[in-house]
């Protein structure tokens, strides 16, 4: 199979997806292009990775690959003078993340909803996490084994907790609600929506 090339300025492949992992493992656009100065030929401006992100969102960059289990964790975020619930699985063989889920409670029936999510989206699979009864509830409405994850899950689950709790209070520090009746939660949803769907290494 011939390599894919992009119009105009005929960028392989393969750059645009290398560029678009280091934007989200978290480098600045800046950064991104200078990264790309190893393949010599094929600089490219941050405009350009701009122009990539745009044309291709979050959701296209990586193939879904086989998942083996489900590890879910929530962590509480801060946005403003508010507090969110931040619901966060990944899968634990390849370390990417499956699913984001924000909301303003944290019950079975937020735990219930999300998982059902990601069933719908690449089957059932066992369920790991560290042990809240609302999972334990809504694996056994909806079929799931469950089980405390592993101190090697549990340091994973942490670790990408922390990256994502920044990359989303970043954004509202730079980014912050300026209307009069700012809807927060619909503020870090939408940038949840857009780029946080991203490969923790």
């Amino acid at each position: 199979m011939n390599q894919i090339k992009f119009e105009r300025n005929r960028t392989a492949s393969f750059i645009v997806m290398y560029s678009l992992y280091l934007y989200f493992l978290g480098l600045s656009l800046r950064s991104t292009s200078k990264a790309l100065v190893v393949f010599r030929d094929d600089k490219r401006s941050h405009v350009s990775v701009w122009n990539w992100i745009q044309r291709f969102g979050s959701s296209r960059i990586y193939k879904r690959k086989r998942v083996t289990a489900f590890v879910i964790d929530e962590t509480v975020i801060q946005i403003g003078n508010q507090h969110f619930w931040l619901w966060i699985c990944i899968e634990p063989i390849n370390s990417s993340v499956l699913g984001i889920y924000i909301s303003e409670e944290r019950n079975m029936f937020v735990a219930e909803n999300f998982i059902r999510s990601l069933v719908s989206r690449y089957g059932k699979h066992t369920v790991y996490t560290d042990g809240g009864t609302w999972y334990n509830q809504a694996c056994n409405v909806i079929g799931l084994k469950h089980y405390l994850h592993s101190p090697i899950q549990k340091s994973l689950m942490e670790r990408v907790n922390q990256y994502l709790k920044d990359r989303i209070e970043s954004f509202d520090d730079y980014y912050p609600c300026r209307q009069q009746e700012c809807n927060l939660f619909r503020n870090i949803t939408g940038y949840n929506s857009l780029s946080l769907c991203a490969m923790i290494p």
